[in-house]
């Protein structure tokens, strides 16, 4: 065989090779990511719970009570009920959440009482 089918093999291989080593990567990369997302939203509702009892929460934390999904909670004053959402950094509100205002700023919220018996 010639020089030239050697170099032809042997770049083959490199390319492969590479190939290989790229899409090993990524997928590693891939996985890396999810589990840090998926810690993210962890951490997210997790500290959610705490985040009536920090110094900067306008309101009694005793009062609160947490929901979880689709709002965080609610917290029940003496003169106003108040449906409350956190978030940090960058979190946004889910399309849920923002219909969920909106229902509330078009006063469409009721009570009703149901009895078993």
């Amino acid at each position: 065989m010639s020089w030239q089918i050697y170099t032809i093999l042997i770049l083959t291989g490199l390319v492969m090779l590479f190939f290989w080593l790229w899409r090993r990567a990524s997928e590693r990369h891939s996985a890396v990511a999810f589990a840090k997302s998926s810690l993210s939203s962890k951490y997210g509702k997790m500290t959610e719970q705490f985040m009536p009892f920090l110094k900067d929460y306008p309101f009694d934390p005793q009062n609160f009570r947490f929901i979880g999904s689709p709002i965080d909670g609610i917290q029940f004053d003496d003169d106003k009920i108040v449906f409350v959402e956190f978030k940090t950094a960058t979190s946004r509100m889910s399309d849920k959440q923002k219909r969920i205002a909106e229902l509330i700023g078009q006063h469409r919220v009721t009570f009703e009482e149901h009895r078993l018996e």
